[in-house]
């Protein structure tokens, strides 16, 4: 389940009482890209969009993803397709070959996804799959997270007494 809320996306998976929100860079903002930074700053994953209409959006998409590999290492890329609907209407409007795109999406670990925002087709699932990623990376950093000893730690007043006298 998603809302809108002004200038992002708050989406609330089923499983989960996990809240992430998405911001959205405008591709007229590579005006900006130093100050775009700021947006994408501490990510842990990001959506790249391209017209599968447009080769031209396609190698932009390949630059932002690596604006964000060279300042979020471990930020996790999805690759999306947009404009599906028009390639059902008539496949000659590709630009951007698939298994050109996976093959990429392969070589940088991303997830590959072709929507359509007038349709709906695959939105919900790239969501979904971004909240599940989120979700299990979050779930391992915490059981794998090194708690350590604390040395100044009082010991439990119980065991003490019992084993000392």
């Amino acid at each position: 389940m998603y809302t809108q809320f002004d200038n992002f996306l708050s989406i609330v998976p089923n499983f989960s009482p996990e809240r992430l929100d998405v911001f959205t860079i405008p591709p007229t903002m590579e005006r900006y890209e130093a100050m775009s930074r700021i947006y994408y700053r501490g990510a842990k994953a990001a959506i790249v969009c391209y017209d599968l209409t447009d080769s031209s959006s396609f190698e932009r998409a390949k630059f932002w993803v690596k604006e964000l590999q060279s300042l979020e290492e471990s930020c996790q890329i999805y690759l999306c397709g947009t404009k599906s609907d028009l390639l059902e209407e008539d496949r000659r409007l590709r630009r951007v070959d698939f298994h050109d795109v996976q093959d990429y999406a392969d070589d940088i670990k991303a997830q590959l996804f072709e929507t359509s925002s007038k349709t709906g087709q695959s939105v919900d699932e790239l969501f979904q799959k971004v909240a599940e990623d989120y979700v299990s990376v979050a779930a391992f950093q915490l059981m794998t997270e090194d708690k350590g000893v604390d040395l100044g730690q009082k010991s439990n007043t119980f065991f003490y007494s019992c084993c000392h006298h």
